[in-house]
């Protein structure tokens, strides 16, 4: 199984669609290779030890074919999850988790402060303040600030004083323009 890259959506992140395994095939590899004796739905599972074992040993003496009869829903459901997190991009945007309630689905990453003033900059036309990032980061407004101070040492971004006295942090390319703002 393996992963493609089918295209941006409309957010820009690159949308990445999983081969999933088929509890439909799983079941007809089973009745094929003899109720199970043979093993192939295990071959086909990814799971080559046991599918060996099982090809030996006739499906552990069929015990373990009627175990499989009863478990294999499950066993393409972890298939699944083992697939999607050894293929996953190597950005990481998505990956699989379980949750308490005992199902697993796929959540995304935080997003890191960093991307959120950029998003947050490019929303406000290149002026932002602590207090904003700090509410759309879920971070400390001493946190986004020092993060804001790190950009404008970095050279990204410049401190500059509203017309009302504010200060606030922009990121020159991204900004429409000065007017509103003196140099701080």
């Amino acid at each position: 199984m393996s992963r493609r890259k089918t295209g941006d959506d409309i957010s820009g992140n690159t949308r990445y669609y999983y081969r999933m395994y088929s509890v439909g095939l799983a079941y007809l590899l089973w009745l094929i290779s003899g109720f199970g004796a043979l093993g192939f739905h295990r071959f086909y599972l990814g799971k080559i030890p046991t599918g060996l074992l099982w090809m030996f040993s006739g499906g552990l003496g069929m015990a373990g074919s009627i175990y499989d009869f009863f478990t294999l829903p499950r066993q393409v459901q972890e298939a699944n999850i083992r697939n999607a997190l050894f293929s996953r991009p190597a950005g990481g945007e998505r990956n699989w988790r379980y949750v308490q309630d005992g199902n697993s689905r796929v959540v995304k990453d935080k997003e890191s402060v960093e991307r959120v003033i950029l998003r947050l900059a490019k929303q406000n036309k290149g002026i932002l303040t602590p207090s904003e990032v700090a509410l759309d980061a879920n971070i400390s407004i001493e946190a986004a600030k020092k993060d804001l101070d790190a950009l404008v040492s970095k050279g990204f971004a410049e401190i500059r004083v509203r017309q009302s006295g504010t200060i606030v942090y922009t990121l020159p390319e991204m900004m429409d323009s000065d007017s509103p703002l003196e140099n701080w």
